[in-house]
């Protein structure tokens, strides 16, 4: 019995881990868009959320976040945290306890609503720290276009090509 929790807390450790750094490395580089970047920590932040426990995807979320703007960029840092955290946290309560004989139908549901923080969230956060509304408004397609293929993303590395169901397996052996 105590090999067996500590294997599942081992397991979840390293996970929560390399997601986090997974997220630290994706918000360190955009894909170029006409008009701005496209940033790719969004579908870690899915994936990780949609896997994970809420603690563990807040950890991955909005820390792995706040640590990729700490080191590049880090005039939005604690709207990262606070955002990417409620997020993930979001897209986890709704994973794992909503609709539980429909869990693609309740991690859809959490993506979405994940989305939609996420594009407020920054938002509002863009027009607080830059003190212009014109530029959040500037920036919200960018926004929308990132939740969206972060979302989507996730949704088809978990339940498509079987990450979610490869997790499970990890954490349930014996």
């Amino acid at each position: 019995m105590q090999t067996k929790h500590k294997k599942k807390t081992t397991v979840w450790l390293c996970t929560t881990a390399m997601l986090m750094a997974m997220n630290v490395a994706m918000s360190s580089f955009g894909v170029p868009v006409p008009g701005g970047h496209l940033y790719m920590n969004d579908v870690i932040i899915c994936t990780a959320a949609i896997l994970l426990d809420p603690f563990a995807a807040f950890m991955v979320g909005g820390v792995g976040a706040f640590l990729g703007d700490l080191f590049f960029y880090p005039t939005p840092m604690f709207v990262s945290l606070v955002t990417h955290g409620a997020q993930a946290v979001v897209i986890s309560l709704c994973s794992r306890y909503m609709l539980k004989k429909h869990p693609v139908l309740a991690s859809g549901i959490g993506v979405a609503i994940g989305a939609v923080i996420m594009v407020v969230g920054y938002s509002l956060g863009r027009a607080f720290i830059y003190s212009t509304p014109e530029y959040a408004v500037l920036k919200l397609p960018y926004q929308i276009l990132q939740a969206v293929v972060g979302a989507v993303m996730g949704m088809l590395l978990c339940w498509k090509c079987g990450i979610r169901k490869l997790y499970q397996k990890m954490i349930s052996e014996k």
